[in-house]
């Protein structure tokens, strides 16, 4: 038998050997890369891209909401189409693009959506903290107080909150129906009572740019909120804040059985104001600053 003839069974013998263990690792190192780039693909898709509040963000998301897209209801086709605006600048400020969070549309009535982000908590059991903003206006007015600071406000608060871990989950609700008589307002909020449940707390945000500290006012003299806003703002009788009928949506949920608390920086707009002066945007951002640090002690109560 020549030399070559002998090293032939030991080269089989070896490759019988080696194949087997390649194909084994080889898999194994598949796998590993196969579930390393799921996990790294949830992280991405879950991380959350946190903004401090900022003037110039706040006042380019305001100048937005009243001079490009204007009076948003739907008492009218083209304020209709304005307020489906609205809708998608929400969407796209905080949905996973931007912001990072996972934006849920809860069909509302006449169709428009209710859009809700959710900032989990890290005791799931506790009632959670719901903070509830208008993103319509009334006809005729482009809706500067009512309410374009306050969805500007509550943008930058949970774009700012967004990689933080309260104890109690914090849920942002966009509302479509709020300011305009003619929609569907007591529908809107009847929806809302069966999204809330039993909340901790309420917060409902109106016009955040007439001052830097906050008025909270509530018919449940025992609201948590109240009790939180040392430094931060001042509770308001509802004879300061409710010039007119009390039709603000902090009332109507209140009237549903709600706790729920309005938060703003002045009385509710009357029919008589124009409401269409833009407020400096020094002091939005200062309101908002407040505004989260309220949401703060909210989602963070024992």
């Amino acid at each position: 038998m020549t030399e070559e003839n002998s090293n032939r069974p030991r080269m089989v013998a070896w490759m019988l050997v080696i194949l087997p263990l390649w194909l084994l690792v080889s898999g194994a190192a598949s796998v590993w890369y196969f579930l390393q780039r799921e996990k790294q693909q949830e992280l991405a898709t879950q991380q959350r891209f946190a903004r401090s509040v900022s003037e110039s963000s706040l006042a380019d998301d305001l100048g937005k909401i009243v001079g490009i897209i204007g009076e948003r209801h739907v008492s009218s086709a083209d304020a209709a189409k304005n307020l489906t605006r609205a809708a998608a600048m929400i969407e796209g400020s905080l949905g996973p693009a931007n912001t990072g969070f996972d934006v849920l549309r809860v069909r509302g009535p006449a169709d428009w959506p209710l859009l809700h982000v959710v900032l989990a908590g890290t005791t799931p059991d506790l009632p959670a903290v719901w903070v509830l903003c208008s993103y319509d206006s009334r006809p005729g007015s482009p809706g500067v107080e009512e309410n374009a600071t306050g969805m500007a406000a509550v943008l930058a608060a949970a774009q700012t909150m967004a990689d933080e871990k309260p104890r109690r989950a914090v849920h942002f609700v966009f509302v479509p129906h709020t300011n305009d008589p003619a929609s569907p307002v007591l529908e809107t909020a009847a929806l809302l009572t069966k999204m809330i449940g039993s909340p901790s707390a309420i917060l409902c945000i109106e016009a955040m740019g007439a001052g830097e500290v906050l008025w909270l006012s509530s018919r449940d003299t025992a609201a948590a909120p109240l009790e939180l806003a040392q430094g931060l703002g001042m509770v308001r009788g509802a004879e300061v804040v409710c010039i007119g009928d009390d039709a603000d949506l902090a009332s109507v949920l209140f009237e549903m059985g709600l706790p729920a608390v309005r938060v703003a920086t002045r009385p509710q707009i009357t029919e008589q104001e124009a409401d269409n002066t833009l407020p400096p945007s020094a002091v939005l951002a200062a309101s908002a600053g407040r505004l989260v640090e309220l949401i703060r002690r909210c989602g963070n109560m024992p």
